[in-house]
């Protein structure tokens, strides 16, 4: 996987319907503990909701659960969890609260409710792309780094830090899949004298 896509922030929405109160929570997660963590934040922030409707995905093993907390089956967790997959976002975990207004919203009503706060509470928060990128340290001479600015340029490398010794050294990061590219372009603009290293690979946007 070169890439994904996430929330940048925490964020929240309302929604409401013939008086019940949808508080839709949604907030980025590394991990399933992390989800976790969250889901039983929010219950305790609303701790008198009628319901606590939760669904999140996790890159790491493609974890996703959900439930509908005592709603009818398939009109809540089921939902929420199709917004965040239509929008193809993982790493991600969203609380839909409901307060009971009375008034029952029927299985139709109920999806668009739980789907409406989702979404809403998911574009708050922002989508984002992270995409995977290389990391880098390269070692060159002074003639040879006065050619390097345009390829840096033209290739998207993130000039991170450099260091001036008898030779530059210079780290970095660019997308993994323009890698092979990057490293082909340094080497023929050197004549082959940059010491190139590839140190790590991470995920970031």
């Amino acid at each position: 996987m070169d890439s994904y896509i996430t929330v940048r922030r925490a964020a929240s929405f309302e929604y409401e319907d013939r008086k019940s109160r949808f508080i839709a929570r949604c907030t980025p997660v590394e991990s399933e503990a992390e989800a976790l963590s969250f889901i039983d934040s929010v219950r305790r922030a609303f701790p008198d909701a009628t319901h606590h409707v939760y669904a999140y995905s996790i890159k790491e093993n493609s974890i996703t659960r959900f439930t509908d907390d005592r709603e009818p089956q398939g009109t809540a967790g089921m939902p929420v969890l199709d917004i965040i997959r239509k929008n193809n976002c993982t790493n991600v975990a969203i609380v839909v609260v409901r307060y009971f207004g009375g008034t029952l919203l029927g299985t139709g009503g109920l999806v668009r409710a739980y789907s409406g706060a989702a979404l809403g509470a998911l574009k708050a928060a922002e989508l984002i792309t992270y995409d995977l990128y290389a990391i880098y340290s390269l070692e060159c001479s002074y003639s040879d780094y006065q050619k390097l600015g345009t390829i840096f340029e033209s290739t998207g490398f993130r000039q991170e830090d450099t260091e001036y010794y008898e030779s530059i050294r210079i780290g970095g990061s660019i997308r993994a899949s323009d890698a092979e590219d990057f490293e082909d372009k340094l080497v023929q603009a050197t004549g082959g004298r940059i010491k190139i290293k590839k140190i790590d690979e991470k995920f970031d946007f």
